[in-house]
């Protein structure tokens, strides 16, 4: 049974760590995991939209940061997402499908090759907002590290973030894609992460979002 609301929210996440504690408060809420990873995401959240039919989407879950303004155990908002490591890694140089003619970066849903969620502002409103890089390989290589900031000058990066962009822009269904920011990008000692915090303020706020939407 869920939770009796205005609106038909969604509420999706990597693993079931991400959410636990929203969920400790809103244990009826429609909720999904859709494992990590892009094909993951991409495929549960595709196939639970054409099953139901939902007013919004959100999604919760960890990302490291680029820049050091954003501090660990703090939440952020996603307002641009991208496939980021969709091309080819040549002489120490990010070359996009972009760079290379392949594809046409707006081509809807992109823009400039970008996932663009205009209405994240106005759903999470006195935010922290970021712009994100979405993976599928995570490593500890800071010359690629760097390449990769430079080239798309972006703040956070995650596994799933761009799939709920695509998702949602395609079958125009309002989503927002909350950040806990848990460690710097390329750090693999996980005794320096702070996912704990970062679990904690990215389910705080999606806690509040979602309860603004039931109002």
């Amino acid at each position: 049974m869920h939770e009796i609301c205005s609106m038909s929210v969604l509420v999706v996440s990597a693993t079931a760590l991400e959410i636990e504690p929203f969920l400790s408060i809103h244990p009826d809420a429609d909720y999904l995991i859709t494992g990590v990873g892009l094909s993951s995401a991409l495929y549960h959240l595709t196939k639970r939209i054409h099953q139901f039919d939902y007013d919004m989407v959100l999604q919760v879950g960890l990302a490291g940061t680029f820049n050091d303004h954003l501090k660990f155990g703090t939440a952020v908002v996603v307002q641009k997402d991208r496939f980021a490591d969709l091309g080819i890694w040549q002489n120490q140089k990010v070359i996009s499908v972009y760079d290379l003619g392949l594809s046409d970066p707006n081509e809807f849903p992109f823009q400039e090759g970008w996932l663009i969620n205009n209405k994240s502002d106005k759903i999470a409103v006195n935010s922290i907002f970021a712009n994100a890089l979405t993976v599928n390989l995570l490593t500890d290589d800071n010359v690629y590290i760097e390449a990769m900031k430079m080239k798309f000058n972006a703040d956070i990066e995650s596994m799933e973030g761009a799939a709920l962009h695509f998702i949602c822009l395609q079958e125009k269904i309002p989503f927002l894609q909350i950040r806990g920011i848990s460690n710097k990008v390329g750090e693999r000692d996980k005794s320096k992460w702070n996912v704990k915090d970062a679990i904690y303020a990215s389910n705080q706020l999606l806690s509040e979002i979602y309860q603004s939407l039931k109002k």
